[in-house]
């Protein structure tokens, strides 16, 4: 599939930027121009400009190695926000020579297996999920691009319910940038959301690198240069070491 995509042009380190699900590649404008690099932003199947296509992890990245030899990408550092946290440790998984791989606050889903709720008793996080959930179903029924055949397959994917096993797998240098403040939801589902974050502290594999930022899920809007000065010290302490 030929995905829609910007050339952000620079030298140097080659990135490939993949953003999160419902959105596309125009969150990256002011993030992408203060990476330290050649940088290629994608809109993934289902999104922005991009044709539509049934969600199936391995023709993703199918995609994605197609974008990367169309615009002469070779072996790219990969940075994904959310969802497209997830495809960059995917991404690093099938290419093992990968020579840095970003993930910010792509993770594991908000509504994911009560046991990966850390710090909160186990009727309040069924109780809250059940209302969470029910707040997201509400609001991609209004959502049209990716259809509900995209969504769908996503909220029930075990890789988007919990990448850690994916992370835990991976060889190259490995970096979440983990958001430390909730985005705005009802006052009475912010435990779980801490309680999430929690969990998620607990559970990272050793083999991940972690840095935490004051922001929101929204990092990559909210506080671009910090971000991209964040990936620049990561991806050239990796090439310096």
């Amino acid at each position: 599939m030929k995905l829609a995509a910007t050339d952000f042009g620079g030298d140097g380190t080659p990135f490939l930027l993949l953003h999160g699900l419902g959105g596309d590649r125009s969150v990256w404008e002011t993030l992408a121009p203060q990476l330290d690099g050649r940088v290629v932003a994608v809109d993934l199947r289902g999104h922005g400009e991009s044709p539509d296509g049934p969600w199936e992890w391995e023709a993703v990245l199918d995609d994605l190695d197609a974008a990367a030899v169309h615009f002469g990408l070779d072996n790219p550092v990969v940075v994904g926000h959310s969802l497209g946290g997830i495809l960059a440790g995917m991404w690093a998984l099938r290419h093992p020579s990968c020579p840095a791989a970003v993930s910010l606050d792509g993770h594991r889903s908000a509504t994911t297996d009560p046991a990966n709720y850390a710090g909160l008793a186990d009727d309040a996080v069924t109780e809250s999920l059940a209302k969470l959930n029910a707040m997201f179903t509400a609001q991609l029924e209004m959502v049209t691009r990716p259809d509900r055949s995209i969504t769908s397959v996503l909220r029930t994917s075990p890789e988007f319910l919990d990448a850690l096993p994916i992370f835990a797998a991976v060889k190259s240098p490995f970096l979440l940038v983990l958001a430390t403040r909730n985005l705005p939801v009802p006052h009475d589902l912010l435990p779980l959301m801490d309680a999430h974050r929690a969990g998620l502290r607990r559970d990272l594999p050793p083999n991940v690198q972690v840095h935490e930022i004051d922001a929101t899920h929204g990092m990559v809007s909210e506080q671009p240069a910090e971000v991209a000065s964040v990936i620049n010290h990561f991806v050239s302490s990796r090439f310096s070491a």
